[in-house]
């Protein structure tokens, strides 16, 4: 069973429109409400891979209460601690001419210390019943300390179960020192937590991120995982580093990065090996990003994207 924490989940909105006229009134040719935000979509995802997954999450009012109701109806286990304050919803405009996405994500409610630690002791007994790996995926609500992944991921460890990281910022950070299995951050990320400008060139010269991966790895991960967007993904762990490059995608890009993460996340379960693990990864990410709902994927997409992924092989700094 994989684990995964979201601690601060939303609900969904996606309106697709043939133009938008952001300066008039639109009226969209579909809207979609899901249960989302990172660690909603990578459970999600996981459970349509056929994982045995249970989700842990915070949630709180009118909100909270669709993104429960949804999530029974997509078939994923979850566990909820109960929060004051209401749930955020974050809203995507899908503009069919342009080939854009706008993307519009309220902030999390405040949780309060006592709020944390009712799923803490939820956590605890999810370690305690036994699983193959927990995930920790998205920002940190208001009112948690930086280290609250950290203390997650401690946990996990004690308890002899690898941990996944993909957040941002302090977080990143405090939980990097912790030591779990994978940190997966975008290259925006990755340049936030080494203090400087990482460029991408491209796979003709891949130092400057490979160089920024190995700091961030000095701080305590097995592994880092760069997201390059359309890119693919940029590895460094013990085992050495990979570049996963996917076929080229037009469409919506939100939960594609989640996507990525379940795909990791269950390659991990699997035991992968890691060209394996990130051509998987690469595809399903690639696949999401090219379905019409966020957060979503199509079978034949994901098999499609899996011939066309290329794995090379780079020389580590």
């Amino acid at each position: 069973m994989i684990v995964v924490v979201a601690l601060n989940p939303a609900l969904d909105v996606t309106h697709h429109l043939d133009a938008v006229d952001w300066a008039g009134v639109n009226r969209p040719a579909s809207v979609s409400a899901l249960p989302g935000g990172k660690g909603l979509n990578v459970a999600r995802t996981l459970r349509r891979l056929g994982a045995d997954v249970l989700l842990l999450g915070l949630a709180g009012g009118s909100t909270g209460a669709a993104v429960r109701t949804g999530l029974a109806a997509a078939g994923v286990p979850a566990i909820f601690t109960d929060t004051e304050a209401e749930s955020r919803r974050t809203f995507a405009v899908v503009d069919a001419q342009r080939g854009t996405v706008a993307l519009f994500n309220e902030p999390g409610p405040p949780v309060s210390a006592a709020e944390f630690s009712r799923l803490r002791a939820s956590f605890a007994d999810a370690l305690a019943r036994g699983c193959s790996a927990v995930v920790l995926s998205g920002s940190l609500p208001a009112g948690l300390p930086d280290d609250s992944y950290a203390e997650l991921i401690e946990s996990a460890r004690r308890a002899g179960v690898p941990a996944l990281l993909d957040t941002s910022g302090a977080a990143l950070l405090a939980g990097a020192s912790a030591g779990p299995a994978v940190v997966k951050p975008n290259l925006a990320e990755l340049a936030a937590a080494v203090g400087r400008e990482v460029p991408w060139r491209g796979a003709g010269d891949p130092r400057p991120v490979l160089a920024a991966a190995a700091e961030l790895r000095d701080r305590g991960p097995a592994a880092v995982v760069v997201s390059l967007g359309a890119d693919g993904l940029l590895a460094l762990t013990a085992e050495g580093a990979w570049l996963a490059s996917g076929p080229p995608v037009a469409g919506n890009p939100t939960g594609a990065g989640d996507a990525v993460t379940a795909a990791l996340s269950h390659g991990l379960e699997l035991g992968r090996a890691w060209p394996e693990r990130l051509r998987h990864a690469a595809a399903l990410g690639a696949a999401t990003a090219a379905a019409p709902v966020a957060g979503e994927y199509r079978r034949a997409d994901y098999e499609r994207a899996l011939a066309e992924v290329t794995v090379t092989r780079l020389e580590a700094c």
